[in-house]
């Protein structure tokens, strides 16, 4: 009985070595994966022919592409195992995709399975040396916090664009319920066809925003990308002003994700 307790205990200590190592390769992985998407592959395909909207079509395939790789690392690796559900109803023109976010690497498995999408990302994005090049050639939004924030967001979707985004703003804290701020129906009301919610869970949690790389849990991750049913704008714009109508949607909108992630 010992020796099966000691075997067991061995068994689980190799295994959290290993992944904690495969984690911090990931990270390597990504880093190294910005810098080849911005000094080699997006200044090749900047070569190509085509108009503006092609090449940013390009661009925005080449980071999912690249995304859907790091996803398929960390799964082949042992780092996390993952499921999403109803991702073929992603993706549509004028879609507004609403996710909560529990971890970092929640906007990594959205891009990697959406080939051509918009997404709001934090400014600093634009300032780090392995992303700002890719966020600016894929003309993503960044969220500084401006009413013109919300206007050029708005006006991606009237374009026909998919965009992504997370109403919290940051990762939600550990073992708490999300906040949603309402500039996500603000734009949604402004410019979409359709409102499409999208309910991740990390279990156990992962790359919160209280939690450093290294800290990993002692088993391995299970993420879950569940899309749910579609949320018409007209319902809330027809009813009442915008400023009314934004709040009753992100009221409905919070109350939704309560409900689905509890």
């Amino acid at each position: 009985m010992d020796l099966a307790t000691h075997s067991v205990r061995r068994t689980s200590g190799v295994n959290y070595l290993w992944r904690l190592l495969a984690t911090g390769a990931s990270f390597v992985l990504f880093g190294l994966g910005g810098l080849v998407l911005r000094l080699v592959v997006l200044p090749l395909l900047g070569l190509l022919p085509g108009d503006a909207r092609t090449r940013r079509r390009r661009v925005r395939d080449a980071i999912s592409k690249a995304f859907y790789l790091h996803v398929r690392f960390m799964y082949r690796s042992g780092v996390l195992t993952y499921e999403f559900q109803g991702v073929e109803r992603l993706g549509r023109p004028g879609q507004i995709i609403i996710a909560n976010h529990p971890s970092l690497i929640d906007v990594v498995f959205l891009i990697a399975h959406i080939r051509d999408t918009n997404c709001i990302v934090k400014q600093s994005l634009w300032r780090n040396p392995f992303t700002r090049g890719p966020v600016r050639r894929a003309q993503y939004i960044s969220n500084n916090g401006s009413p013109e924030m919300l206007e050029q967001a708005a006006d991606a979707l009237r374009q026909g664009q998919t965009l992504i985004v997370f109403p919290e703003g940051t990762r939600t804290a550990p073992n708490k319920a999300p906040v949603f701020h309402r500039g996500a129906a603000a734009i949604a009301l402004r410019g979409a066809r359709a409102i499409t919610p999208v309910f991740i869970t990390v279990r156990p949690t992962t790359l919160t925003k209280a939690e450093p790389w290294h800290r990993i849990p002692a088993r391995r991750v299970r993420v879950t990308l569940r899309v749910g049913q579609d949320i018409s704008p007209d319902t809330f714009n027809a009813s009442a002003p915008l400023p009314i109508a934004s709040r009753r949607l992100n009221e409905h909108l919070h109350q939704l994700f309560l409900r689905e992630l509890s």
